[in-house]
């Protein structure tokens, strides 16, 4: 089948970041030839506009505008300017000739039925007649001994910091990239989840190892509100930065470190939350307690991989802080704290800190 596309705009024309050089970012005339006295917006600004005012997530954003932005550099033209049959051949371009899985399918195909329904709206069946199948597939976990394999191979202090705490929090890679000071309430043992999956807001139980490690970490660079803080090029910016570490960071140094173990098995970030999650299974966790814990709406999606049991919910506190036990993979790791107590805060507001 004939995708209606030039031989440059196929796969080096996915890698170009989101921006005006490409046919979805340039500014586009009204097409009854008006002029305003303001600049026509981009295609991608009215759709950034759109999914904001529709309230999506921020990686929800940035993933549908990537898919629209892809579909244009694949026609090398406008999207608002392709056909009904040229969006439904590039469809069937990812199918066939591209075999997307049914999850990276899902989200082409959510991002262009987006852009085609609010910001340049179609009537076209080709919107409605999909149907992308559900692959119910069992995520590959490691054991307790794996993941402390994994941990101790980790060199950087703040990689290693970061690791533990999703792990033994159970957390999204996102949701511990933006962890904040004032969210580790050491004197309940809560950790206060902001704006989760789906925005939604959670406490989840804090093992007595984390805070040492959290408090240990911070005390290396005492930002005033960030845990986990961009370092920067200069690798000073640690203090004074309001932007947390970047997940390339972070997925760069579990690559790095899984290839040099030799795991075969397919390991990512969200594999220790995963991997906590089945450990407190295993030990005989609730599973009301384990979709709580991991802030799931539905028990449904903890059963993709967990399956169904009756142990005694108590437990699930005692046993979290059994696992979360770091031996000595943080001893030496961080300088002491000073002799005299807490360190002191900046000068101005006093912010919070680990305690």
């Amino acid at each position: 089948m004939s995708h209606g596309h030039s031989s440059s705009s196929g796969n080096g024309s996915n890698n170009k970041r989101d921006s005006g050089s490409t046919p979805f970012g340039n500014g586009h005339r009204r097409a009854d030839g008006q002029r305003g006295r303001e600049p026509a917006k981009s295609l991608r600004e009215r759709m950034s506009q759109d999914l904001q005012l529709r309230g999506m997530a921020q990686r929800t954003q940035e993933g549908y505008l990537r898919e629209v932005r892809k579909l244009a550099c694949h026609f090398n033209t406008p999207p608002d300017q392709l056909s009904e049959q040229q969006v439904a051949d590039y469809l069937l371009y990812l199918i066939n000739d591209c075999e997307f899985a049914p999850g990276s399918l899902r989200v082409a195909y959510s991002g262009l039925k987006f852009f085609f329904t609010y910001t340049e709206p179609r009537e076209w069946q080709v919107l409605k007649k999909i149907r992308i199948p559900k692959h119910k597939t069992l995520p590959d976990m490691m054991s307790v001994d794996e993941v402390l394999r994994f941990m101790a191979a980790v060199r950087q202090p703040r990689n290693r910091a970061y690791f533990w705490t999703v792990y033994t929090l159970g957390l999204r890679m996102s949701e511990a990239l933006s962890l904040q000071v004032g969210d580790i309430d050491a004197e309940r043992m809560l950790v206060h989840i902001h704006r989760g999956k789906g925005a939604k807001d959670r406490f989840i139980t804090l093992p007595q190892s984390t805070p040492h490690v959290l408090r240990s970490y911070w005390m290396t660079h005492r930002n005033p509100t960030l845990l986990f803080p961009q370092i920067g090029r200069a690798k000073n910016a640690a203090p004074v930065t309001t932007r947390p570490m970047d997940p390339t960071t972070v997925q760069g140094c579990m690559k790095r470190v899984v290839r040099q173990l030799g795991f075969t098995k397919k390991v990512s970030i969200h594999t220790l939350r995963h991997s906590m999650a089945t450990h407190l299974f295993e030990a005989g966790v609730s599973l009301r307690w384990i979709q709580k814990f991991l802030g799931h709406k539905n028990l449904q999606t903890t059963l993709i991989y967990l399956h169904l049991t009756d142990p005694k919910e108590e437990q699930g506190r005692a046993i979290q802080n059994d696992i979360a036990q770091p031996g000595t993979l943080f001893d030496g790791m961080f300088p002491p704290p000073p002799p005299t107590g807490p360190p002191s805060s900046p000068e101005g507001d006093s912010p919070r800190r680990p305690r």
